[in-house]
């Protein structure tokens, strides 16, 4: 993480640097003589002055102007009307031009030579005005000008580092907090709120962080449930297995005529046991990839339900209630099994002689599929409990593990529905699910 930092700080800093440094570098190569007339304080308003007083004073004013300026700054100064012709004498030592072109090109001459053109605002006439400024003088100008361009550069040395150092912080802090929670997590320590000012951003990872935050709630409560599925399980499996051995040392010391009457027991407790593992292994594939969702074909589901009712208790009576053009897309597996352990449930505590109602009906952007019988129902302060694995409420004396509504709840989970799970107004006790029409990615 650190390497990350300084690499990520490293190449903001260099770029925006080598960006400033070559557009100032640039700047100055291209406008070098722009640069010297804008900023050199010797030339600075001479082209206005001597203009004036050339206009307004005559040519010998204008002269004595720039004789002064040679004798105070060492410049020298020329100009020129519109054909090319000196106004003035200037102040060009004599025989300049003669020495300028006896010069080798590989030669420098020992000025500077400049020219800039100014416009009267009072005549409109333009003159040309040529500058010759010796080298020792505009290199003394040179060292004593860079102080401020240095200082600049400085400043802006010292504010693109601290923006560099700002910008990779605002990136590696967060990383480095997205580190600790994924560390948090292995170690089965992860708390929410530790992400928390970071999922308040609106940016990139403000949403990897919220995100992050939905997988880790996930998680957790995934590896709190097998927790306590494990701790339910081991419960519950004690029972059997303790009525099993309590048979089978009976059976060691029945005599063989005794030892019959123990056999059917035995039996029945293996059953219970085997049901019960059923039950958990069911419950626990629903957590595997069920794969592609597909279409459900309500009416058949229904009608099968139907018909292993009647074969296990026919003295039931269940009645179908289907909605026409209703369409789910889903597992039908998974459907089938929630539903019949909806159903069994109905049958173990409905009275004989009401009907139990299998309905299937649209309700906005749902499909509810409900199992509604005529018993006892269930006290309100249990409703939240139920669909909790192994958990019964005290007053079912009915046989059972209470994994059926925990199957039936994952189920329409895994729809990204819910099961819903209430006393029947009219008598009874309801248990619907109700699962999105649209199909759904898995959960």
């Amino acid at each position: 993480m650190r390497s990350l930092f300084w690499r990520i700080f490293a190449s903001f800093w260099l770029a925006i640097a080598l960006v400033a440094g070559l557009s100032m570098l640039l700047g100055r190569a291209l406008n070098q003589d722009a640069w010297i007339l804008s900023q050199h304080p010797a030339l600075d308003g001479v082209a206005e002055t001597w203009t004036s007083r050339y206009e307004e004073q005559g040519a010998d004013a204008a002269q004595a102007f720039l004789e002064r300026l040679r004798k105070t700054s060492r410049v020298n100064v020329q100009v020129l009307d519109d054909n090319g012709q000196p106004l003035v004498k200037g102040t060009f030592p004599p025989r300049a031009a003669a020495f300028e072109a006896r010069q080798h090109n590989d030669r420098r001459l020992p000025w500077r030579r400049l020219t800039t053109d100014y416009s009267s605002p009072l005549s409109g006439a333009t003159y040309l005005f040529i500058y010759r400024i010796p080298h020792p003088e505009l290199a003394a100008w040179h060292r004593d000008s860079l102080f401020w361009p240095l200082s600049a550069l400085t400043i802006a040395l010292i504010v693109l580092t601290l923006f560099s150092l700002l910008l990779t912080l605002s990136i590696t802090r967060p990383l480095d907090r997205l580190r600790g929670a994924v560390y948090d997590l292995g170690q089965t320590a992860y708390q929410q709120n530790s992400l928390a000012r970071l999922a308040n951003r609106r940016d990139e990872l403000g949403v990897l962080a919220r995100d992050f935050n939905r997988m880790g709630a996930r998680l957790q409560g995934l590896i709190g449930s097998q927790r306590q599925l494990l701790r339910d399980v081991s419960h519950e499996l004690r029972s059997p297995l303790a009525r099993l051995r309590v048979a089978l040392a009976l059976a060691e010391r029945a005599e063989p005529g005794e030892r019959e009457d123990l056999w059917p027991r035995l039996a029945r407790e293996c059953d219970r046991l085997e049901a019960l593992i059923g039950e958990i292994l069911a419950l626990a594939r629903l957590d595997a990839d069920p794969g592609a969702a597909q279409p459900v074909d309500l009416a058949a589901l229904l009608r099968k339900l139907q018909e292993d009712a009647q074969l296990d208790t026919p003295e039931q009576r269940v009645e179908i209630e289907l909605q026409p053009g209703v369409n789910l897309h889903g597992w039908p597996d998974m459907l089938e099994r929630a539903l019949d352990n909806l159903l069994r449930n109905a049958l173990r505590f409905n009275p004989a002689g009401q009907p139990i109602e299998l309905k299937a009906e649209r309700q906005a952007d749902e499909l509810c599929l409900s199992v509604r019988d005529h018993g006892p129902g269930v006290a309100a302060e249990y409703l939240t409990r139920l669909g909790e694995p192994f958990f019964r409420a005290p007053e079912q004396s009915k046989p059972g593990h209470g994994l059926g509504l925990a199957i039936a709840r994952r189920a329409a989970e895994r729809h990204g529905g819910r099961l819903e799970l209430n006393n029947h107004p009219a008598g009874g006790f309801s248990a619907s699910l109700l699962l999105p029409l649209k199909p759904q990615t898995d959960k």
